[in-house]
């Protein structure tokens, strides 16, 4: 995953485990320490859990892991026998809690040497390396209502933001628009609730209209905001998040409280 604009920088300082989000200068932005986010740190993997057909979760037991907000991504290192490597960004699943585990929820990429090794070869025991928690632009701490549009594997971070506010019985605003091509793809579909809105472009129940997100879909989530305004967190494809931010903008939302995760 990459972020849309450039981290601000901030000196290096010593993690405190779950201590609340040092800010940057810049507004709404999170405090990364550089020092925390660049240690490789060893994730036992402990259990793998099918979302989708395509789509799986896998949990890890990381000691020392520093905490996250949701929103935020790690580096994952696969290092091979022969002394390959291979590295890759992933958002992470998980709320934030003090178990030292993490979830990251992966697609099954055609070709994709660690996603293709992840669904394919791992199992419980195996381990791989970790740097993280990475970047505070898309990070949510729960400190404004959060309006949250996703599709696809776009979910996956948004997701750390729905569990986060389930977990800490918060009463701020959030929800969610999700975008997957029918039903048996919707990632996390046993854990949605009243905050989530679906939206089916291939394939749907009886009774529900298939298409791509459109402003009926967003129109009614602008008009019944909260006093202080919504957060939009828009994270899918490179098409998806300029449909999807277009029509928020369109919609009301301001462009400078768009926050947007693309990948691809």
């Amino acid at each position: 995953m990459t972020q849309t604009a450039p981290m601000a920088q901030t000196a290096p300082a010593a993690p405190e485990r779950f201590a609340p989000p040092t800010r940057f200068a810049v507004p709404g932005r999170i405090g990364v320490s550089e020092q925390t986010a660049s240690v490789w740190r060893t994730a036992t993997l402990t259990g793998i859990r099918h979302e989708t057909p395509r789509a799986t979760t896998f949990r890890f037991a990381v000691p020392g892991w520093p905490g996250h907000v949701p929103g935020q991504h790690l580096l994952l290192r696969l290092t091979a026998e022969d002394g390959y490597v291979a590295q890759r960004h992933y958002s992470i699943a998980s709320a934030p809690d003090d178990s030292g585990h993490i979830e990251l929820t992966l697609d099954h990429v055609e070709g994709g040497e660690v996603s293709g090794w992840f669904h394919t070869v791992a199992r419980p025991g195996d381990r791989v390396e970790v740097r993280g928690p990475l970047s505070g632009f898309f990070a949510w701490p729960g400190d404004r209502p959060a309006l949250l549009v996703g599709a696809g594997s776009g979910v996956v971070p948004l997701m750390s933001m729905v569990r986060h506010h389930r977990a800490r019985d918060m009463r701020l605003p959030l929800r969610l628009l999700v975008s997957a091509r029918s039903p048996e793809e919707l990632i996390y579909a046993r854990e949605f609730g009243a905050e989530t809105t679906r939206v089916f472009t291939r394939s749907a129940p009886e009774g529900v209209s298939v298409g791509r997100m459109t402003a009926a879909h967003v129109a009614p989530l602008l008009a019944k905001q909260p006093p202080s305004g919504w957060e939009a967190y828009v994270c899918g494809s490179n098409s998806f998040a300029e449909h999807a931010s277009r029509l928020l903008v369109a919609a009301g939302q301001p462009v400078e409280r768009i926050r947007i995760e693309r990948f691809g």
